[in-house]
């Protein structure tokens, strides 16, 4: 691999690290504003656990897709390389 193919290949690991990241923050600040919005408007009916939940899903899948399965599921990444490899074989 070049330096610049490794180069490249981190900086698209960090990226999706980073975006992983970002989408925590965002997720527990929004979650804390409705829990907030929730006790202090309606605390006999508490539904705050129902976005956190969903969304908490998501957050879940976002990290198994970023640390425990890295590059599984790069779909626009394997169509290049395919892209590249048929104008290289003259395809």
């Amino acid at each position: 691999m070049e330096k610049s193919q490794a180069y490249q290949s981190a900086k698209k690991r960090v990226e999706s690290k980073m975006g992983f990241y970002t989408h925590l923050s965002v997720y527990v600040a929004v979650i804390l504003f409705l829990v907030v919005i929730n006790l202090l408007t309606s605390s006999g009916s508490i539904w705050f656990h129902w976005p956190m939940l969903g969304w908490g899903i998501a957050v879940a899948i976002h990290a198994l897709v970023v640390f425990v399965f890295p590059g599984q599921f790069a779909v626009t990444e394997k169509m290049i390389e395919n892209e590249m490899d048929k104008s290289r074989t003259g395809s």
